[in-house]
């Protein structure tokens, strides 16, 4: 009996953005069970010694990849990266996954020192007799998506544009931890989440958002930064889930940044900073009861 043939998708995907989605598309066409080549390190931190900083956990990834049909396929970056073009085409995608069909972008490049291109692989594909599929580079605002645009996006405080571009609203759904409550002592609890080492850091500042939890979303209002008024020395996201009462210490709830509302900055007294609270909670309640559909494929 034959072994199954898979159908994969080759990319980078440090993101899953609207480019990479269309190119994921592909493989659910024709034959073969849909997959992606996945690298557990981001290429760039074996070329160069530091990658990108990331814009979802690699955990993340997988799981809005199986929503999608999409079976994930791992190899080790710098096993491989040595390999030339036809190296990597006969031993990885033939011989260890299998390829029955191969999917990618106009500008994906493969091998070593990026010596292959489509047209290369095009080639290798026709001799080997597999399907090979390519995606349209998907545009925003005029010039292509890309990892690097979002990032620049979201340091920029551009949310708007980030989701945009990636389908989907920026979200992270990181463990609470205890902070040191002076939310409840300005009327407005909240959850505090610390990103990792390595993960993207949007513009410090007030957020329109929402939080999801056991699959509703609620509306809420997210400070990320140092909060110069009380002043901390680490960088945290600070949640205020409008209407909800709970204790969510020790769990992962998803916050979703929707809407950048202002900078931070350093109140004379936690009075002043209370009622500065209130008016970001009441914009964000405007913003988010206007803003429908906001999210295509969410991160459940």
């Amino acid at each position: 009996m034959a072994e199954p043939k898979n159908s994969i998708a080759l990319g980078t995907f440090d993101g899953l953005h609207r480019g990479h989605m269309q190119v994921l598309e592909l493989t659910k066409r024709g034959g073969g069970e849909p997959s992606a080549l996945l690298f557990p390190e981001h290429p760039a931190k074996v070329l160069f010694g530091k990658a990108p900083p990331a814009l979802m956990t690699a955990e993340d990834r997988e799981t809005l990849l199986r929503e999608n049909g999409i079976n994930p396929l791992y190899v080790d970056f710098g096993a491989i990266h040595a390999l030339s073009a036809r190296e990597f085409f006969d031993e990885i995608l033939q011989k260890r996954f299998s390829a029955g069909a191969l999917c990618c972008g106009e500008n994906y490049t493969f091998g070593k020192d990026k010596a292959g291109n489509t047209d290369l692989l095009r080639r290798f594909c026709e001799e080997a007799g597999i399907e090979l599929r390519v995606a349209q580079t998907a545009c925003f605002d005029g010039a292509p998506i890309s990892s690097s645009r979002i990032r620049r996006a979201l340091e920029n405080g551009e949310t708007e544009q980030a989701t945009a571009m990636l389908g989907r609203p920026f979200s992270y759904a990181f463990l609470v931890e205890h902070g040191d409550r002076r939310g409840r002592l300005l009327h407005f609890p909240t959850i505090n989440q610390f990103f990792p080492d390595g993960f993207v850091r949007p513009k410090y500042g007030v957020y329109a958002a929402r939080v999801q939890l056991d699959g509703v979303y609620h509306p809420a209002v997210t400070n990320f930064g140092v909060r110069p008024t009380i002043g901390t020395n680490t960088v945290r996201s600070e949640t205020s889930i409008l209407d909800y009462e709970g204790d969510l210490y020790g769990k992962h709830p998803r916050v979703e940044l929707l809407k950048y509302l202002r900078p931070e900055q350093k109140f004379p007294s936690l009075d002043a900073l209370s009622a500065a609270i209130a008016h970001d909670a009441q914009c964000a309640r405007e913003y988010l009861e206007k803003a429908c559909n906001i999210c295509e494929n969410p991160v459940k």
